[in-house]
């Protein structure tokens, strides 16, 4: 592939807001553990090398298994999620996908309130935007160290 920008060298002025984002959603009501699940799916379903890379080690750091990750792709299918992670990944799912039935919204506002619902979409349209611009100024996959990005 041709090298092409490096977009944390030349873009930090675009990115700040991004990065203002992820500081506010590390103190949102959304806990960190489910955020990063819901990175990893995300970053599965848009296939970021380079985020899965990166969601996987600030999550297992975290403290998640190996399991869960491994199986987050048939989540639908494992006994190792919540119901509230599952609602989660219900949403992030139809959200990444731009289509949003009222019957994955019933099932999401059950599980969280209206502030957690925002905060949540807010971390899903963030990862997305994330592999958007990864995919298209790519970094080099395997390099990202856990806090890299504080």
């Amino acid at each position: 592939m041709e090298k092409r920008i490096n977009i944390f060298a030349k873009g930090q002025n675009a990115l700040k807001p991004l990065f203002d984002m992820v500081g506010y959603l590390k103190n949102s009501s959304i806990d960190a553990n489910l955020i990063a699940l819901v990175d990893f799916r995300v970053s599965q379903i848009n296939q970021c090398a380079y985020c899965l890379d990166m969601h996987s080690k600030e999550a297992r750091a975290q403290g998640e298994t190996e399991q869960r990750l491994y199986g987050l792709s048939a989540w639908r299918e494992t006994p190792y999620y919540t119901d509230r992670e599952r609602a989660a990944l219900s949403w992030a799912e139809a959200v990444t996908a731009a289509h949003v039935p009222d019957e994955v919204y019933n099932q999401v506002k059950d599980h969280f309130t209206e502030i957690e619902l925002i905060d949540l979409t807010m971390a899903i349209t963030g990862i997305n935007t994330w592999n958007r611009i990864n995919l298209s100024f790519p970094n080099a996959v395997g390099t990202y160290r856990v806090g890299m990005f504080g």
